[in-house]
């Protein structure tokens, strides 16, 4: 168990060094990309360049995060802080689409009145930009799949890299062909993608912390299943939820089809904890064991107007 837990925090710290990681990469390329931009006079440098100045703050509000989330519960917080990743991903996704619609407006005067791009400069700064895009988004790639709070922050990092390229394409046709209305369809491109990747993070956490039914989650099967048991007559009052994006809560009431004593609820507790994990990964289960008591067996409860 001790080991266990050595690793566990061992893999905290290296999460965390990855986000700062991150971080830093991020304030050296926007700061790049500012100063490439104003010499180039190119929107798309630009617009990365403001891009990832909110990208910096994304990373750097995904490591605060991270660390406050490991905070422990106290009698105020009963659930600890587990939630402050969700509101970080949420921010996240706000700041990601306030900045997108900024860029298209931006992109939609400069392409009613094209202006001319020193190209050269302009595919120097965004090569740079890319390396360090990368570089970032590698370190950020393997957690992204297990919290939403870091693949938030994926998101951001992984759409400066795509826009890093499609700017460096830009740049070529300017250099060469003085195509300067490539400049703000690049910033039109990266755009709609960056709202594509941005919805689905608003939408998780909006469905997160309305503590919506998870989507893995059937909850008409579920208690189908709990009501197989022979010992149980009535299965009502379901709530199903999130804590985060990786703890499945669920409750429920149960009327039993006698009345017993504590220990025998505890025996059948404990079998329905272990089928409920095991068949639907809910990580925590709150029982409620009664004996025709409730007037209303609902499966799911209504407020009464």
């Amino acid at each position: 168990m001790a080991h266990q837990h050595s690793h566990g925090h061992g893999y905290q710290e290296l999460k965390e060094k990855n986000l700062l990681i991150a971080t830093v990469l991020n304030v050296l390329i926007t700061v790049a990309e500012i100063i490439g931009g104003i010499i180039s006079n190119s929107l798309a440098l630009l617009s990365d360049a403001i891009h990832n100045l909110g990208d910096t703050f994304a990373v750097l509000i995904a490591y605060l995060a991270n660390r406050i989330s490991k905070k422990d519960a106290t009698e105020k917080k009963t659930f600890g802080y587990k939630r402050i990743e969700i509101l970080a991903a949420l921010l996240n996704a706000v700041v990601l689409i306030v900045i997108t619609v900024f860029l298209f407006v931006e992109a939609y005067h400069r392409f009613r009145s094209p202006e001319p791009i020193h190209g050269l400069i302009m595919f120097v700064v965004a090569v740079v930009g890319l390396l360090a895009n990368l570089a970032a988004v590698l370190l950020l790639k393997k957690d992204s799949q297990h919290n939403l709070n870091i693949k938030a922050a994926y998101l951001h990092l992984l759409g400066d890299t795509i826009s890093s390229v499609a700017v460096i394409a830009g740049s070529v046709l300017i250099y060469f062909y003085k195509i300067y209305w490539i400049d703000p369809i690049i910033t039109f491109i990266i755009g709609i993608y960056i709202l594509k990747e941005a919805y689905v993070v608003l939408k998780e956490a909006i469905d997160i912390l309305m503590q919506g039914t998870p989507s893995s989650i059937d909850v008409s099967k579920v208690v189908d299943e709990i009501e197989k048991h022979k010992l149980i007559n009535n299965v009502h009052h379901v709530h199903a939820w999130k804590l985060d994006d990786k703890q499945i809560h669920f409750e429920c009431h149960i009327d039993m089809v006698e009345d017993m004593i504590v220990s025998k609820t505890d025996i059948i507790r404990s079998e329905i904890e272990e089928l409920l994990q095991n068949k639907f990964g809910i990580s925590h289960v709150t029982l409620q064991f009664e004996y025709n008591c409730c007037d209303k067996k609902d499966r799911i409860k209504t407020e009464s107007k």
